[in-house]
């Protein structure tokens, strides 16, 4: 399978280190593009069994899945100017915003899905959601098993991909906020500051493995920990006096309402 990575950022970067990790993809076989000339020689330098270049049209023409990974506000311009050389390939978005109709105008003659990934896609550990209109199900099934090997992949339809962006794609920010607050406590009490944060970062880490695998519902699991008048109770206190449920409710709602104007934007 040939791959390129059209704009390949930190994004780009986290799907093909991902991609590579998992064997997922030959090195030979890709071709990643960027449009600085710094950045081309640095890519160059890390990956250097790829063809990577600041020709779109070059990567296109010679890839069958082709991963537009540029900032949303270039999607179009990129898009347009590599038409021809798309035609009957298999393009996938992650453009945070920009809307499968939009996409869909801009190369018609293209079997075009949106993939909203995750930086933990780095580490294999990823939340991925793809969503498309009007492709075959082996197209679905063949993009699904690509992005499988970053992590968990599920298929939504597109209208939830701006609530998915918000939770997954930016999750991972709202998460080491949470995770560095409360290494700040610990190390407020004493703990060594790198001892506090790989303690907090494995019981997030096995909270929520221990949610997927269980099954059960959050509030089921913290009952678990909670006992009358103890020190889990009295932590809760403190975190329901911060109102830290409306806080990062609405952090997900305000983050998905961006998303969604971003797209409107596009349109």
């Amino acid at each position: 399978m040939k791959l390129a990575i059209i704009g390949c950022g930190q994004m780009g970067e986290a799907i093909l280190k991902g991609l590579l990790a998992a064997k997922a993809i030959d090195a030979t076989q890709t071709i990643l593009t960027t449009k600085y000339d710094e950045h081309e020689e640095e890519l160059k330098q890390r990956f250097p069994d790829m063809l990577v270049t600041q020709d779109n049209k070059l990567a296109a023409a010679q890839s069958e899945i082709i991963v537009l990974a540029t900032n949303p506000q270039a999607a179009k311009n990129v898009l347009t100017s590599c038409r021809e050389e798309l035609t009957g390939k298999i393009v996938v978005s992650i453009c945070a915003g920009i809307y499968l109709q939009n996409l869909m105008s801009w190369v018609p003659e293209s079997q075009v899905l949106r993939v909203m990934p995750n930086t933990p896609c780095l580490i294999g550990e990823g939340a991925i959601a793809l969503s498309s209109l009007g492709v075959s199900e082996q197209v679905v099934l063949t993009v699904k098993k690509l992005f499988s090997n970053l992590g968990m992949c599920t298929v939504l339809d597109e209208k939830y991909l701006d609530v998915f962006t918000a939770l997954a794609s930016s999750g991972p920010a709202f998460a080491f906020v949470i995770l560095e607050a409360l290494a700040d406590g610990a190390v407020m009490m004493g703990l060594p500051r790198a001892i506090a944060a790989k303690i907090t970062a494995q019981m997030l880490q096995g909270s929520a493995r221990m949610l997927l695998e269980t099954g059960e519902h959050p509030a089921a699991l913290k009952d678990q920990v909670t006992t009358p008048g103890g020190i889990t109770t009295a932590g809760l206190l403190v975190m329901e006096d911060g109102r830290i449920r409306s806080t990062l409710a609405r952090t997900i709602q305000k983050a998905t309402s961006t998303a969604n104007q971003l797209g409107e934007k596009e349109k």
